[in-house]
């Protein structure tokens, strides 16, 4: 059984380094694309030219303009499960998920404006929600690995891990709807740790706990 913590991989060869930072340069200028000039103003073309490749390397890469813009966002989404991996072993993962999800998703996520735009795309656009729906699925089944881990679980014969992760996932994403459109005054880590608070109190639905 291990105890949960991070283990640091070897460096990538240096072509895989390339490869990665083409991809990165690809996915930044398709999300910078769609905050600044709409999501019409995407296509294989457009940011094949601004991260000055050729639009058949932005195919090669990407299947579509809506995993080209969320790509950088997912990859930085997907840290959260080795930030909780990294807490000190022996810490409640409770604890675990109360210290590294309010301030890791608000490191991620960036400025509100922004993710209002993002919030906007997935109402207009199926590709885009498709896309969203894909990075807290795969940021769910990551962090219920980890869950198991650091509480030396079975995955594959107790719910628990998934329902945990699946529990925190949607903390995650009820929050950052509700602060990118402003139907709180709260600041986004203030705001998890609220919705993560009524998830550990078994979401207590009397007025005075809702969040305001």
């Amino acid at each position: 059984m291990t105890d949960g913590r991070c283990v640091t991989s070897e460096p990538l060869p240096l072509r895989e380094r390339k490869k990665a930072r083409t991809r990165a340069a690809l996915s930044h200028a398709a999300w910078s694309m769609m905050l600044n000039q709409g999501l019409d103003a995407v296509t294989p073309e457009s940011v094949a030219a601004t991260a000055e490749v050729s639009a058949r390397t932005f195919r090669s890469y990407f299947t579509s303009i809506e995993e080209a813009i969320l790509d950088e966002l997912i990859q930085r989404y997907l840290t959260i499960a080795d930030q909780v991996s990294a807490r000190p072993a022996g810490e409640p993962i409770r604890d675990s998920l109360m210290q590294v999800l309010p301030t890791a998703i608000a490191e991620i996520l960036g400025e509100r404006d922004d993710i209002a735009v993002l919030v906007q795309a997935v109402e207009d656009s199926p590709g885009i929600l498709a896309q969203t729906l894909v990075m807290f699925e795969r940021g769910r089944q990551r962090l219920a690995e980890v869950i198991a881990a650091r509480t030396g679980t079975d995955l594959a014969r107790n719910p628990a891990p998934r329902l945990l992760a699946g529990a925190a996932t949607t903390a995650l994403s009820t929050s950052t709807m509700m602060w990118a459109t402003r139907a709180t005054e709260l600041s986004l880590p203030d705001l998890i740790r609220a919705c993560l608070q009524h998830l550990y109190a078994g979401i207590p639905m009397t007025a005075d706990t809702l969040v305001g």
